[in-house]
């Protein structure tokens, strides 16, 4: 298997332990890797009054820098403008929220799923390290 076909398998396979998670929490799923020109969405997700846009990370157990770093205000403009386009596509009533997160995992087994909500406004993006702490 190539690398990438490698790195597409273990964001999908982070990806659906994220979607179990929403789907526990009583999300429905919308839609899975929306993409436009220049930005992608990893997870849409109808939960209450919200629309979700999730973007997941998915890491091995111990890796040297964690999803939630590569999250970046530069990541964030492309999520928001990918939104912006969705909502343009398939305009909802529903208020968006920017969540991410970060599945850990060893072999084949989700260790921990960090879910962080609202972790950006994609108004402005910022760094949210704080969320975090």
């Amino acid at each position: 298997m190539s690398s990438v076909q490698s790195k597409r398998a273990i964001g999908d396979f982070g990806e659906q332990a994220v979607c179990n998670y929403l789907k526990q929490q009583g999300a429905e799923i919308l839609c899975r890797n929306y993409t436009i020109r220049g930005g992608e969405i990893d997870i849409i997700a109808r939960l209450d009054t919200w629309i979700l846009f999730v973007e997941v990370k998915t890491r091995r157990a111990n890796a040297a820098v964690s999803g939630m770093e590569a999250v970046d205000a530069r990541k964030q403009k492309r999520i928001w403008q990918a939104a912006e386009r969705y909502l343009l596509e398939h305009p909802i009533e529903l208020q968006p929220r920017f969540d991410v997160a970060e599945v850990v995992y060893q072999g084949q087994t989700v260790l921990d799923v960090h879910y962080v909500v609202d972790a950006f406004d994609g108004s402005t993006p910022t760094q949210y390290d704080a969320a975090f702490s």
